[in-house]
């Protein structure tokens, strides 16, 4: 499809094409306008938080604030999680920018409240994006960095104008969260703090207990309740988080009845083990939520910093070592499908085993020298096997630490400075959004057996979130469980994840620290890319590029979530093309009005 252009104020803007709905829609295709309003939903978090700012690195937040787009915090446009990448209006009424998207303005709504009764201004965008681009997250900097002027050019209007060609820059400037300048003006803002932010959106918080719970409080003078833009959304009177040391206690107040959804990680319980009282009885349900967004990437990470995961032929023989067949055989009876590249589940996604050919093959040619061996000629993960051993790969895996250095004596890999291959697999008790930390540690221990029969000394460390945290924020781990969802739509996040500067930066997700000029040329290419078919193809050379980085040792994954849930709360019958991702729990949800 054809880039969109906009030689006028708009409603809405797209990345690629047109957006899906028209000037003068009544509701999101993924919502229930006729949705009942009231009652509460309960909800369970892994962990502890001493923080309500997640716009700064420092502390240890309350992460549904930040993963709860718009709740709380409003951003000028809301992202639609039925298209790849379209902005609607939400603060902002209109958007306007020029075919090469040099520049973006939007105009304000004048009708535009914080939940305080003051009006959202320009000053307060201005403020906002400032202050997070320069003491915020490092995921708000880079965006920053490309803004070659901020100005406002009306009564209600405000316009960024760019240094750089990035054509994804005039969507990301909608979607920032604009926070209140009376509120944090004169303090330290990089500093974390159980300070109750004042949003423009739908919910205020109340009931803050620091480390065990807080509420999201439904305003009833909200000023965007008549949006079409939220018509069907945000139903509950109250959203209430509960924390709970680990996913086992978590689990165990679900099924008591203390916390009203539960999202399966495990296909073999989520088939064998729902026989509790509540699941019987029938005030349990079980929904399975499809989606058609890429598979991301999930497993254990090797941080390349240290300086015996730099060698690509060592970290392929951790990844032959990993015998994903017997771990998928033990632990969810071969119900997981392997992750086989970060694109995986979508037209984005390499081909496995197979050499670059067409625009693909251009784009990675200019790098040859530098890429890994697989990354233009095909890469696929080992098949592994259903013996606890697999000896073809072990065998494959000694080959190659041999051949870079390491060498088995008295029973102990060591290198020729006779230092031993001794690293720290760190877990955090919590888990993640994507992986429990039961399935974490099961994995890792069947993992340390195979990598012990090579020579290698691994052990396994557990911490609590915020230890955690603080440790992965400053990259101080050998290897590491790690999480990282992608879109439809990658785009400037990109750089955040895999760009040079995470090396040495905090707060990044490079966990891997990567530092790969290839990469960040492909990013460049997929932020520029004249059409559809130009953007696909940088992607898929991206993706070769990290799956051949042979950094992440993949797991599995699931193209449906497993969502357990009392029978009371429903969702619409339509499910996104992003499913069960952030937009969709709680907000398009409901309590059945029987029983509120």
């Amino acid at each position: 499809m054809p880039l969109t252009t906009l030689a006028e104020p708009s409603h809405a803007i797209a990345m690629y094409g047109e957006p899906a709905l028209p000037d003068g829609f009544t509701a999101l295709p993924y919502a229930n306008p006729d949705a009942p309003k009231g009652g509460a939903i309960r909800l369970g978090e892994s962990g502890s938080f001493d923080s309500l700012k997640p716009w700064v690195l420092r502390g240890n937040p309350a992460w549904p604030i930040f993963t709860m787009p718009g709740v709380l915090a409003e951003t000028l446009m809301l992202r639609s999680m039925d298209e790849p990448f379209t902005l609607y209006g939400l603060l902002a009424e209109s958007v306007e920018t020029d075919p090469e998207r040099t520049w973006v303005e939007f105009t304000l709504r004048p009708e535009a409240k914080f939940s305080d009764g003051t009006p959202v201004t320009v000053e307060d965008v201005m403020w906002s994006y400032e202050i997070l681009g320069t003491q915020g997250h490092p995921r708000y900097r880079g965006a920053w960095s490309k803004v070659e002027k901020m100005e406002q050019t009306g009564e209600n209007k405000i316009r960024f104008t760019f240094n750089v060609e990035d054509r994804e820059l005039a969507m990301l400037m909608g979607m920032r969260p604009i926070l209140k300048k009376a509120q944090w003006e004169g303090q330290d803002f990089a500093n974390p703090g159980l300070e109750v932010p004042i949003g423009s959106g739908p919910y205020v918080i109340e009931n803050v207990d620091p480390g065990r719970s807080f509420t999201f409080r439904r305003n009833p003078d909200w000023w965007g309740a008549d949006l079409p833009v939220n018509q069907g959304l945000h139903n509950f009177d109250q959203v209430i988080y509960e924390y709970f040391g680990d996913s086992n206690a978590m689990s165990e107040a679900f099924r008591a009845g203390d916390i009203d959804v539960w999202r399966e990680l495990d296909p073999n319980r989520w088939e064998n083990d729902y026989d509790f009282a509540r699941a019987t009885s029938g005030e349990v349900v079980k929904s399975e939520i499809p989606n058609e967004r890429p598979s991301g990437i999930m497993g254990l990470v090797m941080n390349t910093r240290n300086p015996i995961f730099q060698d690509w032929r060592v970290r392929q023989a951790m990844i032959e070592a990993f015998n994903w067949q017997f771990i998928n055989a033990t632990l969810s009876n071969g119900a997981e499908t392997r992750i086989s590249s970060y694109f995986a589940n979508s037209d984005l996604a390499m081909i496995p085993g197979t050499p670059a050919e067409g625009r693909v093959l251009e784009l990675l040619e200019p790098f040859v020298d530098e890429l890994p061996p697989g990354t233009i000629e095909g890469y696929a993960l080992p098949e592994g096997s259903a013996q606890p051993m697999d000896r073809r790969a072990m065998r494959s895996a000694t080959k190659l630490l041999n051949e870079a250095g390491w060498t088995v004596e008295n029973g102990v890999l060591t290198n020729e400075a006779g230092e031993s291959f001794t690293f720290e697999i760190l877990l955090n008790q919590s888990g993640s959004a994507m992986s429990s930390a039961t399935e974490m540690k099961q994995i890792a221990e069947i993992y340390i057996q195979s990598l012990r029969q090579l020579g290698m000394q691994p052990t396994i460390t557990t911490l609590d979130s915020a230890q955690y945290i603080e440790r992965t924020n400053n990259y101080s781990f050998d290897m590491t469980w790690y999480d990282r969802a992608l879109s439809l739509s990658p785009g400037n996040e990109q750089m955040l994840y895999w760009g040079s500067d995470g090396v040495t930066q905090d707060g990044t997700r490079n966990f891997m620290g990567m530092n790969s000029p290839a990469a960040e040329a492909m990013i460049a290419e997929m932020l520029n890319a004249g059409s559809r078919e130009d953007f696909i193809a940088a992607v898929r050379a991206l993706d070769r590029i990290l799956t051949a980085g042979r950094y992440v040792i993949p797991a599995g994954y699931s193209p449906v979530s497993r969502l357990a849930h009392d029978a009371a709360l429903k969702y619409p019958d339509e499910i996104p093309v992003y499913g069960d991702y952030p937009g969709f729990l709680p907000e398009t949800w409901w309590r059945d009005s029987g029983s509120q």
